[in-house]
């Protein structure tokens, strides 16, 4: 008796691990890739969310150089030239704040879920 308890609770475990497994694989879609156009001295969208993994490109599509910096200077692009582009991996969940180094009028926000 003893034995076919121990096997249920064994067997019950198993499957709740499994469960709580596949319900956190589930949460986590495969990494996306954003983009984010430097155009007409702006940030295209200036606000963006996206998950942690995902990748956000930034696309200089205007005829001067552009960085994408952020406001803790966690990250820095340096020059984007025009035409050329830099992306970056979000690794760090919260709301991240950026700009252009060359034009501080340019911001940006990337909330990270």
């Amino acid at each position: 008796m003893l034995n076919r308890l121990l096997r249920r609770t064994a067997t019950a475990m198993s499957i709740a691990v499994a469960v709580a497994a596949s319900a956190s694989c589930a949460r986590r879609a495969a990494p996306r890739s954003h983009v984010v156009l430097m155009k007409d001295v702006g940030f295209q969208p200036a606000e963006l969310t996206v998950d942690r993994g995902d990748t956000i490109v930034w696309k200089n599509e205007d005829f001067i150089p552009h960085s994408a910096t952020a406001r803790d200077a966690s990250w820095d692009s340096k020059a984007i030239n025009a035409d050329s582009s830099w992306s970056f991996v979000a690794e760090t969940a919260g709301r991240h704040d950026y700009y252009c180094v060359f034009h501080p009028t340019m911001r940006g926000t990337i909330d990270v879920r």
